[in-house]
């Protein structure tokens, strides 16, 4: 019987906006901006060559499908995730209008590889670069390895790769996504891509140099909402922390910010969107509710993981679904989202829902020194580092930094 009752459930998913029901709004919120400056968008894209590092995951390729659209001469995307490409790829090609691109590949390397030095020496210079390769879970903070990685990605490979370009006396515009985050950070994830703002904007090449940050990405992949429909489909209990609020926007007002930072922003600044705390914050037990009921459960609260769990079948037959409330007690969390960290300024540029923070820069000799010091400690297998120590080396450059360290992780959490 409880097969029966999700599988009668499952075609809604198809039928119903996602994002709408977490962003709460009917309409995209840079609707405007984005038929405002196409123009700008167009001459900045349409026949030139782009490439796209991180093009598979959700942002990535949402960014990728609006650049499509604008017939770049080359669109190469870089992504160490196969089937994430495929799927892209089968996106692309399955659109009404199709995929109009003269030289369109999908790579499957590591950009920080020595495969990928060899493939950006093989090709033409790009006009513009798009980066959206990250480890951008604060679960990832928990040890040092883990630590050693998400640095390694955020910070060292950007490095590494932007000295390639260097090397080869191209001004490729270069666009890196950030994380709101990196405003004020409490957790060593938001701390790594605020040194990746610093590794971007201290490049001494003249080019541009653009980055954003903004809000949680609805029923992205790894995300918490995108979580609610795989425990569905796995009958486990729906778990989200209680009276918390956050802002939302959907996958393709993601992709619009980058799109538009990349291509209108002011050279060295940060896209921030403009959003307001009383009316676009949403509350993450709410959400977590009402995608229980548009999928035609009654949500039971719960607030004990185990009887979450053995309650499961009980809930299913009797047409409840378990809903379980956490705490905000996991190491890394923030009580609240911002976008502005503490002494940095933001410019209006034009446009009706996105502003620019000027970036504030940290002493270019502390970056690389930073920047060679982890390179040694990951080339060094044998060194010895403690965690504590990384976070000690990340509050010299990211000295705003207050790491919020609990004894619970969020791999501690159902």
């Amino acid at each position: 019987m409880t097969r029966a009752i999700l599988d009668q459930h499952a075609t809604r998913y198809s039928a119903i906006d996602w994002s709408e029901v977490a962003t709460g709004r009917p309409s995209d919120l840079f609707e405007q901006d984005w038929r405002e400056r196409r123009s700008e968008i167009d001459a900045a894209i349409r026949g030139r060559r782009l490439l796209v590092i991180g093009g598979a995951g959700s942002i990535g390729s949402a960014t990728v499908k609006l650049v499509a659209d604008f017939k770049p001469q080359a669109l190469h995307v870089v992504d160490p995730n196969e089937n994430n490409l495929a799927e892209l790829v089968r996106d692309l090609r399955s659109r009404e209008q199709g995929l109009d691109v003269r030289d369109f590949r999908t790579l499957p390397i590591d950009f920080g590889s020595p495969i990928m030095r060899r493939f950006v020496a093989s090709e033409a210079p790009y006009d513009l670069i798009l980066n959206f390769a990250a480890i951008k879970h604060v679960r990832s903070e928990k040890d040092t390895c883990s630590l050693l990685q998400m640095l390694e990605t955020n910070v060292i490979k950007p490095a590494r790769f932007l000295q390639w370009m260097r090397d080869r006396g191209t001004d490729s515009a270069y666009f890196s996504i950030s994380t709101d985050k990196a405003a004020n950070p409490v957790n060593l994830m938001g701390a790594s891509k605020r040194l990746m703002e610093h590794v971007l904007f201290a490049d001494g090449l003249g080019s541009r140099r653009m980055s954003s940050r903004f809000a949680n990405v609805a029923f992205s992949d790894g995300s918490l909402l995108a979580g609610f429909i795989k425990r569905l489909e796995k009958r486990q209990p729906i778990a989200c922390p209680e009276e918390t609020r956050r802002f939302f926007i959907s996958m393709r007002e993601a992709g619009e910010i980058c799109v538009l930072a990349a291509a209108c922003a002011p050279n060295r600044s940060i896209a921030i969107p403009r959003m307001d705390s009383e009316k676009d914050l949403r509350t993450l037990d709410q959400i977590a509710a009402t995608f229980l009921s548009l999928q035609g459960f009654e949500p039971r609260i719960y607030r004990d993981e185990q009887e979450a769990r053995m309650k499961t079948g009980d809930d299913l037959r009797s047409g409840y679904y378990p809903l379980l409330l956490t705490p905000l007690d996991t190491a890394g969390e923030k009580a609240y989202e911002e976008f502005v960290g503490e002494g940095e300024e933001v410019d209006e540029f034009g446009m009706f829902n996105l502003l620019a923070v000027r970036y504030a820069a940290a002493p270019a000799e502390a970056v690389a020194t930073f920047v060679d010091e982890v390179a040694k400690l990951i080339a060094e297998p044998n060194s010895t580092i403690e965690k504590q120590d990384l976070v000690q080396m990340m509050g010299v450059v990211v000295p705003e930094l207050r790491h919020n360290e609990q004894r619970t992780h969020l791999d501690q959490r159902m």
